[in-house]
């Protein structure tokens, strides 16, 4: 087996259904990996999705719709997981939600929502899959912890504090598992292109009374010096290297992927 070569791997990915999780569950398949996706939205189009990428990969493709807020429903995805491929050996907590309000107005049940999801169903995924990474001495841990993990903006004071835990639940599991084979780091992207990051485009357009182009472009020169949205299929790369035996003393990393944000 080459050194990122994941062949007969078996992955979860968490809110996989589109954008960043759909781009690495994408490149996970590619790499050799079975992969249970997980996600909300059209179930016509999520068996499409499903369908074609077992179809271009020829890997064993599966689907599971767990509530992230749901801790029962986050066992039962790694329990589905397990009986279907025989055991996880790749987790990547990628699901997130968004909202964006001053603190002062911000609403209590989306603060509870976007807390559970991008942070909490974290530790319980982890909490469920770790044990049989342990016993089997191999295992990937990928938390998709976004850049402000390390940085804040204004009107973001849930997605900034989930993401900012994540960051340090990374650490504490790479220092737990460390020596057991078992890794985990989390990954930090920038502005990327995402339908998340469309809306918030959108709401940037009409507040400004800007078309959606110049927008984007004002948005991205607030923050990335690189000009250039980060590509979905370059952080499924970056998933996929860290899934690797390349990759096996890389633990409790933050790694930014930001066209130079974090630089300035």
């Amino acid at each position: 087996m080459g050194k990122l070569d994941l062949n007969g791997r078996r992955a979860v990915v968490t809110g996989s259904t589109s954008g960043i999780g759909a781009a690495v569950a994408a490149a996970l398949a590619q790499a050799g990996c079975s992969v249970m996706l997980n996600g909300f939205g059209d179930s016509s189009d999520i068996e499409q999705a499903r369908a074609a990428l077992a179809i271009s990969t020829g890997r064993d493709i599966r689907f599971h719709d767990a509530d992230m807020r749901d801790p029962a429903a986050i066992g039962g995805l790694i329990d589905a997981a397990e009986a279907a491929f025989g055991g996880v050996d790749i987790l990547v907590n990628n699901a997130g939600i968004q909202h964006v309000s001053p603190i002062e107005l911000f609403p209590i049940q989306q603060w509870n929502d976007i807390l559970a999801v991008n942070l909490s169903a974290a530790f319980h995924g982890i909490r469920r899959a770790l044990p049989g990474m342990r016993d089997r001495g191999w295992g990937r841990i990928v938390n998709t912890a976004s850049i402000h993990g390390l940085v804040a903006s204004v009107d973001k004071a849930a997605y900034i504090a989930a993401k900012h835990g994540l960051v340090g639940l990374t650490k504490v599991v790479a220092l737990e598992a460390a020596g057991s084979g078992v890794t985990c780091n989390a990954i930090c992207p920038g502005s990327t292109h995402t339908p998340l990051v469309q809306t918030q485009i959108e709401l940037y357009a009409d507040q400004q009374g800007l078309d959606l182009e110049t927008a984007a472009r004002e948005r991205l020169a607030a923050k990335q010096p690189s000009q250039a949205f980060v590509k979905t299929e370059d952080i499924g790369a970056l998933a996929v290297f860290l899934c690797s035996d390349a990759a096996q003393q890389i633990t409790g990393a933050a790694l930014p992927i930001d066209g130079g944000w974090t630089a300035q």
